[in-house]
């Protein structure tokens, strides 16, 4: 963890791009309030087989203007072509946003076609060819691996081969055993690898929701904690508090093993991210 430490800490909050009114006009409440907490970026993701493109965009543009908080749009691989990632990377050099993540994606039902780039690293050497350093590249990290991974080492090699690419940090996917995350980044430094790798942290608010999610990434829920969600039933307000402690907890151990921030898969909902924050004291944090 020894190169994580020499990194500030970066705490950011993504979002998805509403389909309708009513869900933009939620997110505009959700992320001036959290634009009030000064984290260092927002994010958007970008819809499987670019299938939110403009919504992305839109958004992006909406959240910059309003708060004035850095925003990094999601680009990915999957139904990608170079001229279409030219000209949204043109489109937001425009705007003046200078922070992307870049992903590989994931391949929508029926798709058989990736697009012009197969993998992550290819996109990324083409944003780097167009732009040089114009954009600061954020790329995704699998502490407990890829779910289409056939092993450890060919995964990590394949998040060297972002990194050598020109990855400036990179976002982990969630995940609920902070041990994963440690030996993750060990292993990194032992390949040389020396960026920041900020942990991914999904709040706990729904086990139907949270169990689709985690059996479609790859992300493990520890049985005590399914075998506690199971036992609420029902119980929703009974489920979140045992989610804000569990996930409190987590964040609690990251920080204080030397993670170099927290990044918040917020789901446009303010509440649960907003209590985990507030559980940790990070207010009196980024007052200092």
């Amino acid at each position: 963890m020894k190169s994580q430490l020499s990194y500030p800490k970066a705490f950011s909050f993504e979002f998805f791009p509403p389909r309708t009114e009513q869900g933009a006009e939620k997110l505009r409440s959700v992320s001036a309030s959290l634009a009030e907490l000064r984290p260092c970026f927002f994010s958007v993701t970008f819809g499987a087989g670019g299938s939110t493109r403009e919504h992305t965009y839109d958004t992006v543009v909406d959240l910059k203007t309003r708060t004035g908080i850095d925003v990094a749009p999601h680009l990915s691989c999957i139904g990608s072509t170079r001229e279409g990632i030219r000209e949204i990377l043109s489109a937001y050099k425009a705007q003046n946003v200078r922070h992307l993540v870049a992903l590989r994606g994931d391949m929508p039902s029926g798709m058989r076609d990736t697009g012009e780039f197969s993998h992550a690293n290819e996109l990324i050497e083409f944003i780097r060819a167009q732009t040089g350093n114009h954009f600061f590249i954020e790329v995704a990290a699998y502490p407990e691996f890829h779910p289409q991974s056939t092993d450890a080492q060919t995964d990590l090699r394949n998040f060297k081969r972002k990194v050598d690419a020109g990855a400036d940090a990179a976002l982990t996917q969630y995940f609920y055993n902070p041990d994963a995350y440690f030996r993750f980044v060990d292993s990194c430094e032992a390949m040389g690898l020396d960026l920041p790798i900020v942990p991914g942290i999904m709040p706990i608010t729904n086990y139907a929701q949270l169990a689709r999610f985690s059996d479609v990434c790859g992300a493990e829920i520890p049985r005590w904690i399914r075998k506690r969600m199971e036992a609420y039933g029902e119980d929703a307000e009974a489920l979140r508090a045992f989610g804000l402690d569990v996930t409190t907890e987590l964040c609690r151990k990251l920080l204080e093993g030397g993670a170099p921030g927290l990044h918040f898969y917020s789901m446009n909902q303010l509440y649960p991210t907003l209590a985990i924050w507030q559980a940790l004291g990070l207010e009196n944090l980024r007052k200092k």
